[in-house]
């Protein structure tokens, strides 16, 4: 018999073992990912100009991304669930990183529209199929904060992306090519050979985990089966059924509503930035632009660690969305750069505190190939609101010179994101849709 002590050192030895094997890597992986989806906010700086891109024409170049983004969204966390992590990951990073390479040659707007739309087909199933591939590795009680840990590459992107967007930007001119193109070139190269790394080194499943003992193995299988087991134990659920259950579509809403903010602050904030002053360089811009995200990198670890230990998702998520979304809609009262950049801190720290407690609660009630679904439908509301929160906001700049009152319609966007969170049942989520892996 193995005593207590014995389980819970292989607990933590094994725990620690995934935590420290996997997540940097798809940190990283993110990092890569979210960069290529927002360097076209830098680019624009100049890109814009040379281009005679207009602000409603802006707009529609960002949307457009989640028109591909949304097309391939949920086919792409099938095959995941069906080919596995590792080869599939591995496709859609070298895919998306020959897109985003294309995008710094194109000749025009529409070229541009045509690469941000395979960009965001070939990026599609990335997010989705990560939140879907950390369910085959990591308990209930521990995915907020492993979300979190992955999630963290969201901020991190435009920490380490926009000083080195604004330098480049500022200073690559070589061979006679425009900066912007260095910009989108360089910057599409890190996937594709991350892309490479990915087919040799990630797991797909425990059993492929050779940094993993035999005992360690088996433990891991054993407890995230035990937990599909109670949670899959009253009846189970078709992908379709899946697919229109109220439960499911209540999250999506949240979602829409949350990315209709989240793309506004990472797509609008270098041009609200270089607009409080005419004499800040575009490497200024992207130290600046730096602050917030790096103050909602902190917010966003407290909130998930305080969600984990409570675990209690509802408050934490909504309340982190009304901060952000005050935040957002104060912006357009000042033109000082001190409260300006001290509104866009508070921006980040409510959108960012919100992901790791939101991102938990589709894996409390559902698993196998519907949950594959269900996650993927979710993310899809993340790229409606992808197309919306961009689009309205260039639509509002061209009304009204200026985008301020589209950073107060995406303020007012987080406030509906956190009603709808506080109206979910208050008891626990595992107890309103079971969902079984038909299959299984």
């Amino acid at each position: 018999m193995i005593s207590a002590l014995a389980i819970g050192d292989l607990e933590s030895r094994t725990t620690r073992k995934l935590r420290r094997r996997l997540i940097p890597l798809l940190f990283v992986l993110y990092v890569v990912s979210y960069l290529d989806r927002i360097n076209i906010s830098f680019a624009g700086l100049t890109m814009n100009a040379a281009l005679g891109i207009t602000g409603g024409q802006f707009g529609l170049l960002v949307s457009i991304f989640f028109w591909g983004y949304l097309a391939c969204q949920i086919p792409s966390n099938l095959m995941l669930h069906k080919i596995g992590a590792r080869v599939w990951i591995a496709s859609i990073l070298i895919a998306w990183g020959i897109a985003a390479m294309l995008s710094g040659a194109a000749q025009g707007v529409g070229q541009l529209y045509g690469m941000r739309f395979l960009l965001g087909a070939a990026e599609a199933g990335f997010f989705p199929g990560v939140l879907l591939y950390l369910t085959y590795w990591f308990r209930r009680h521990e995915q907020a904060r492993m979300i979190s840990l992955f999630m963290i590459g969201l901020p991190v992107a435009s920490i380490l992306g926009a000083p080195v967007s604004g330098f480049l930007l500022d200073h690559a001119h070589w061979a006679g090519i425009s900066s912007w193109r260095w910009l989108l070139i360089l910057e599409g190269l890190p996937a594709i050979a991350f892309g490479i790394l990915t087919y040799f080194i990630l797991p797909s499943r425990p059993a492929e985990a050779a940094f993993l003992t035999p005992e360690e193995k088996n433990w891991i299988v054993a407890e995230l089966a035990r937990e599909k087991q109670h949670q899959s134990g009253e009846r189970s659920l078709s992908v379709l059924r899946a697919l229109s259950h109220p439960r499911v579509w209540h999250l999506t809403f949240i979602e829409f509503m949350f990315a209709i903010a989240l793309y506004a602050m990472s797509f609008y904030m270098p041009q609200a930035v270089q607009s409080l002053s005419r004499g800040y360089s575009n490497t200024t811009v992207g130290v600046l632009v730096m602050v917030p995200h790096l103050a909602g990198l902190i917010a966003m670890v407290l909130v998930s660690r305080s969600s984990d230990r409570r675990l209690e998702r509802r408050y934490h998520a909504a309340f982190s969305a009304m901060v952000g979304g005050t935040a957002l809609m104060l912006l357009g009262t000042t033109v000082s750069p001190v409260v300006s950049i001290t509104l866009w801190s508070f921006a980040a720290i409510g959108i960012y505190g919100f992901l790791g407690p939101f991102w938990s609660l589709p894996s409390e009630f559902m698993t196998g190939f519907a949950a594959a679904a269900a996650i993927a439908l979710v993310n899809t509301a993340g790229g409606l609101g992808g197309v919306a929160g961009p689009s309205a906001i260039g639509a509002l700049a061209g009304r009204t010179g200026g985008i301020y009152g589209g950073l107060a319609f995406a303020g007012v966007s987080l406030f509906v994101s956190a009603t709808l969170i506080l109206l979910l049942p208050k008891r626990n989520l595992n107890r309103l849709i079971l969902v079984k892996d038909p299959t299984a």
